[in-house]
């Protein structure tokens, strides 16, 4: 698939061979790349040289690497996307909490009853993952931030519409955000995972109804633990 590359700056051309990738579409969205090292036999460089391309690649928001789960190609507006989010976010406040646990009562209900139908077993082992490093960080507010984030992005995965994970992870820093004040909420982390378990049971039992429920009822709990009430926000004047 791929060519040697003999530059002084190997990392340039390895960036450059899989941005062709993805203009002729042999690389689409959602589509995984090998691990660094395999990677790195396909090029014959250093596992330092791909590295390098690798962060290019996610400068450029053609490629996002989820914590245990691989480096992903994204659709290249993911980037844009996000930015543009955390400043209408930012300009927003306060109504911005509000207007995002909406986007999410949107979406991820849905999302749930989606990963129900579609997950593969990769899917799942990456939800049980992250929730057992969850479990383990209860008092490590940054790793288990992470963990949830990697949860939902694979709930988003699962979903197998590389548009909804493009959405997702293009509001992953606000997610970021709001999932930090709720674990400073006391209990916040230990009523989070008390949900994502109900999630994951519903997802594992194929069952979507179950699984968009339990969704739902995490989502009121992310309102109630964020203070954001349930009637709707007024205009930002």
């Amino acid at each position: 698939m791929y060519k040697t590359v003999q530059s002084l700056r190997l990392y340039e051309q390895i960036v450059q061979q899989i941005e062709e990738s993805i203009l002729k579409g042999v690389l689409k969205p959602g589509d995984q790349l090998p691990a660094e090292p395999e990677l790195a036999q396909q090029f014959h460089v250093s596992r330092t040289a791909v590295r390098e391309a690798v962060k290019v690649l996610r400068e450029k928001g053609l490629v996002e690497a989820y914590s245990g789960r691989g480096t992903f190609i994204t659709n290249g507006t993911s980037q844009a996307i996000r930015q543009s989010f955390d400043l209408m976010i930012r300009i927003c406040q306060p109504e911005g909490s509000a207007r995002l646990v909406e986007v999410r009562e949107i979406l991820e209900p849905e999302i749930a009853a989606l990963a129900a139908e579609r997950s593969e077993e990769s899917h799942l082992a990456s939800m049980r993952e992250a929730i057992a490093v969850m479990d383990r960080a209860l008092h490590d507010a940054d790793a288990f931030i992470e963990a949830d984030n990697d949860f939902h992005l694979a709930l988003a995965e699962a979903a197998a519409n590389p548009l909804i994970l493009s959405l997702i992870d293009s509001i992953v820093g606000l997610l970021r955000e709001q999932r930090m004040r709720i674990f400073r909420n006391n209990g916040g982390g230990e009523r989070g995972q008390f949900h994502h378990k109900r999630i994951l049971e519903a997802v594992e039992r194929r069952d979507a109804e179950a699984a968009r429920e339990a969704m739902r009822a995490h989502l009121q709990q992310v309102r109630n633990d964020t203070g954001v009430s349930d009637t709707e926000p007024e205009p930002a004047s």
